[in-house]
């Protein structure tokens, strides 16, 4: 997927014109939202949370080492594991299994890592037809590629509607506008390339360092037609996903679906161990994993290590109120909403995101529902402050924020610039006791009123009240 950042601004307000994005994306409020709500309800999510951060604290910090000991399983039982150091790599590795296997056609389950890695873009390149089967997913690809606005819910932008023309068009089938018969469809296109196929990718939720494993979580059982009937496995993941141990795999799947989608479960749970067996009678011949650095080593013992905790849930973005206005392809790039406003500086670079650390209201929703406890909020604090200290921000953003950090410092210059501000902003307000327009908030004034201030400060008036009652 190609880095456009750039453009978040002109994308955000596009998005926010579109009636029927908006009316799509209340989907996530009164579902995940409210599912999400319900699931916890079961568990001690506070406790549950705490465990979990700490079991992915311990991985990450001693990463090298659990690195090593999935590698040394995962090769005992059959499996080839290899490196790569950027997504690049990552995608050069996987064309290279696949012409060293004589691969036609590879089938895949949903998978944000191989969208970072353009991957089927770049097997297109050397002939070999790539088939999504992640429902949400495959109608993205049949609607000419066009990119996943959420890393749970691919297609969460789109309405009945709009799918069944797209499968009326592209199926070249009387129209459908039932979900059953919709997905009965679905699944009637997909068979034969599930039958078909030499090699399958997946995604990895987690790798396991104890038993060389890899999960994979669904909701449509597609990870089992992908990884039981091609020849070739190939699992792509990026190598912060790795897990100690089978417990700690059993914690973070107390969280994740519940976090995700508000299940208490998937439907679908695949723990992978290798290549088939003598005398098993279904899996792959040949299991490779490729694991992605792809930035992530750069945020190890840094200031935004917290960040390799996230377990791609997509709770922060389904409770943020700026995600559930503009949709996931505002944002420009992989990863979309609060988490994707921290990782997109962090691997693509800071200047080519100057936008997203500000696309967030800092409330601090995201914060309260990460079921691995990561401060996002602080973290687009931080990416501002080095946007600051880089001179990557607007002039007169910078010399605005020169002068409130120096009337901050200086409490009676504070108290004098206060004093008039609020007497001139009331006069602003007129008759009618509000501000239509504003200068330098034009931001907030074209589209609004703001009430204007009394022409006292709150210092002025609790004087005035404690001299009242006294």
């Amino acid at each position: 997927m190609q880095v456009q950042t750039m453009h978040f601004k002109a994308r955000a307000g596009s998005k926010l014109a579109d009636e029927r994005l908006q009316q799509n994306l209340t989907k996530l409020s009164t579902k995940f939202v409210s599912a999400r709500a319900s699931a916890i309800t079961a568990i001690d999510f506070e406790a549950t949370r705490a465990a979990l951060k700490e079991r992915r604290d311990r991985a990450i910090e001693n990463l090298d080492v659990w690195l090593e000991t999935f590698e040394r399983e995962a090769t005992r039982r059959g499996a080839t594991v290899l490196y790569a150091e950027s997504t690049q790599d990552a995608a050069r590795l996987v064309a290279d299994i696949a012409r060293k296997h004589v691969v036609k056609k590879v089938i895949k389950t949903k998978s944000m890592v191989s969208e970072e890695m353009q991957l089927n873009r770049v097997l297109g390149e050397m002939g070999v037809q790539s088939i999504e089967t992640d429902l949400g997913e495959y109608i993205l690809q049949i609607n000419d590629n066009e990119p996943p606005s959420h890393i749970i819910a691919p297609v969460v932008h789109k309405d009945k509607e709009q799918i069944a023309d797209l499968f009326a068009k592209t199926h070249g089938k009387p129209r459908l506008t039932e979900i059953p018969d919709m997905t009965r469809e679905a699944r009637q296109v997909l068979r034969p390339h599930f039958m078909s196929a030499d090699m399958g990718v997946t995604g990895g939720n987690f790798v396991i360092a104890e038993t060389g494993s890899v999960a994979v979580v669904t909701n449509e059982g597609n990870e089992g037609m992908c990884t039981v009937m091609p020849r070739v496995h190939v699992a792509v993941t990026g190598i912060e996903k790795v897990l100690p141990t089978l417990e700690d795999l059993a914690t973070a799947m107390r969280l994740l679906p519940r976090s995700a989608t508000g299940q208490t479960m998937s439907n679908y749970f695949s723990l992978l161990t290798g290549p088939r067996g003598e005398g098993e009678l279904d899996g792959p011949e040949h299991m490779y994993f490729v694991l992605v650095d792809g930035g992530r080593t750069g945020l190890v013992g840094g200031e935004f290590q917290e960040m390799l905790r996230c377990i791609r849930c997509g709770a922060c973005m389904n409770h943020c109120p700026v995600y559930q206005k503009i949709g996931g392809h505002a944002y420009g790039w992989v990863y979309p909403g609060p988490m994707g406003s921290v990782l997109t500086p962090a691997y693509v670079g800071i200047d080519r995101a100057l936008d997203l650390p500000q696309a967030a209201t800092l409330c601090g929703e995201c914060n309260s529902v990460c079921p691995v406890g990561i401060p996002l909020s602080d973290l687009l604090r931080k990416l501002r402050e080095k946007q600051v200290e880089r001179r990557l921000r607007p002039r007169n953003e910078r010399v605005a924020l020169a002068v409130w950090g120096f009337l901050a410092l200086h409490p009676d210059w504070y108290a004098l610039f206060t004093k008039l501000s609020v007497r001139v902003l009331e006069r602003m307000g007129g008759s009618k006791k509000a501000i239509s327009r504003l200068p330098l908030g034009g931001g907030w004034t074209n589209t609004r009123d703001i009430p204007a201030p009394v022409g006292r400060t709150f210092r002025e008036l609790y004087k005035a009240h404690r001299s009242h009652i006294g």
